[in-house]
C-alpha cells in the first residue's frame, strides 16, 4: 500500500512549549510511528526571517534548540525526515512560479494573514515575505507532494489557499502534476492550550509557558504561579473549575481520569486548596517532561549528531523538491536547455 506523505512544521523563534507538545509533537511522534505515513518535519527558517530580517542569529539559535526538542520528544530521523527551509533552494523556486498565480486581492482576504498582521500590529509596514508567506507554505507542501498536513482550525484558510494553487498549476498548464493536501486536524483536547495566566494562547512572547527545556525547578515555580479560581481565598471555599488553568492541565496530561473527577469534585465542594492541587499537577507535568528532558540534555552533548541529522534530512529534501521542481519547469516549458 502507498503511503501518504505529511508536511508539517515549525518556525525556529525560539525553543518549544508543552502547548506545541500537546498540539502537534506528541502527535507526529504517534503519525511517524504508525508506519502509514512518509513524514517529512521541516525548520521553517525562511517563514521566521519574514518577521525577524533584523535579527537572523535568534532564527539561528533557535534553529537547533527546535532541533533538540525534536529529538527529545521522539522524533526519529530513521522514521521522519527533519529538514532546513532553507537550505531547499527549490522552494524559493516554485515560490516565484506560484506568486504568478495568485493575486494581491486574494492574498489580501487570506484571514489568517489578516489576523497575524494585526497581531503583530504591523500596521502599513507588512514585510512583503510576510505577506505572501501562504504562497511559500505552498511551495513547501507540494514540493514534497504532501497529501497530508497537520494542522489547527485556524490554519484551514492556509491550506485552502494551497489547494487553490494547485488547482490554478494543474489547470493552467493542463498537467496533473501538483497533489491537493487535506488537513489533518488534532483531535479534540489535544489543541491549543492556555497560557499559565489563563489567557487563551501559550506564546513565548506573553511570557506565560512552560518550556520542554525547562528544570523540574522552574517548571514547579511556573505551576505553583498558574492562574485558578480569584474567588477559591481560603482552603474552604468551593472552587469553580470552569476557566481554572490547573484542571485544564490535568484533564490534558493526567492520565489517572477518575483521580482527576475525584480532585474537581472534591475542589468543587470546599476543602481543597489550590498549593495542593499545584503539587499535584506538578508532579503529573514532571511525569511527562522528566524523561523528555533527559534526552534533551543526551542530545546537548552531541551536536555534531544533532547538525548531522538536519544535514542529511535536507539532503533528502532536496532530491525530492528538485524533482518535483523539474516537473513543475517542465510543465511551464521552460527547462530551455533540457
Amino acid at each position: 500500500m502507498t503511503k501518504k506523505v505529511i508536511l508539517t512544521g515549525d518556525r525556529p523563534t525560539g525553543k518549544l512549549h508543552i502547548g506545541h507538545y500537546v498540539g502537534s509533537l506528541k502527535n507526529r511522534v504517534e503519525l511517524q510511528n504508525s508506519g502509514d505515513y512518509d513524514t517529512f518535519i521541516m525548520i521553517a527558517d525562511q517563514q521566521a526571517l519574514t518577521d525577524n530580517a533584523r535579527d537572523p542569529e535568534k532564527i539561528r539559535n533557535s534553529l537547533t534548540q527546535v532541533a533538540l526538542d525534536y529529538l527529545a520528544v521522539g522524533i526519529d530521523p530513521q522514521k521522519s525526515t527533519i529538514l532546513v527551509q532553507s537550505q531547499i533552494p527549490a522552494l524559493s523556486e516554485l515560490t516565484m512560479h506560484y506568486l504568478n498565480l495568485v493575486s494581491v486581492a486574494r492574498l489580501n482576504r487570506n484571514p489568517t494573514v489578516k489576523s497575524e498582521i494585526a497581531q503583530k500590529g504591523f500596521g502599513e509596514s507588512v514585510p512583503a515575505g510576510f505577506f505572501i508567506y501562504p504562497v511559500s507554505q505552498a511551495a513547501d507542501i507540494t514540493a514534497f507532494k504532501a497529501d497530508t498536513v497537520p494542522v489547527g482550525d485556524d490554519q484551514e484558510p492556509m491550506l485552502e489557499q494551497t489547494r487553490e494553487i494547485v488547482r490554478s498549476f494543474n489547470r493552467t498548464y493542463n498537467q496533473d502534476i501538483l497533489v491537493e493536501p487535506e488537513g489533518y486536524f488534532p483531535t479534540k483536547g489535544q489543541g491549543r492550550i492556555p497560557g499559565l495566566d489563563g489567557n487563551a494562547k501559550m506564546s513565548k512572547s506573553l511570557n506565560n509557558a512552560i518550556y520542554l527545556s525547562d528544570d523540574a525547578d522552574t517548571v514547579s515555580k511556573k505551576v505553583m504561579s498558574m492562574y485558578t479560581d480569584p474567588l477559591h481565598i481560603q482552603v474552604s471555599d468551593p472552587g469553580h473549575i470552569e476557566g481554572n488553568t490547573v484542571f485544564t492541565y490535568l484533564d490534558i496530561f493526567d492520565t489517572d481520569k477518575a483521580k482527576v473527577a475525584e480532585l474537581k469534585d472534591q475542589y468543587q465542594a470546599g476543602g481543597l486548596g489550590d498549593v495542593k492541587i499545584k503539587r499535584y499537577l506538578n508532579e503529573v507535568l514532571e511525569g511527562v517532561l522528566s524523561p523528555i528532558r533527559e534526552r534533551r540534555a543526551q542530545y546537548e552533548q552531541n551536536m555534531d549528531y544533532v547538525y548531522q541529522v538536519l544535514r542529511e534530512g535536507s539532503e533528502k529534501a532536496n532530491i525530492i523538491a528538485n524533482q518535483t521542481l523539474e516537473e513543475v519547469q517542465d510543465a511551464m516549458g521552460i527547462n530551455y536547455f533540457k
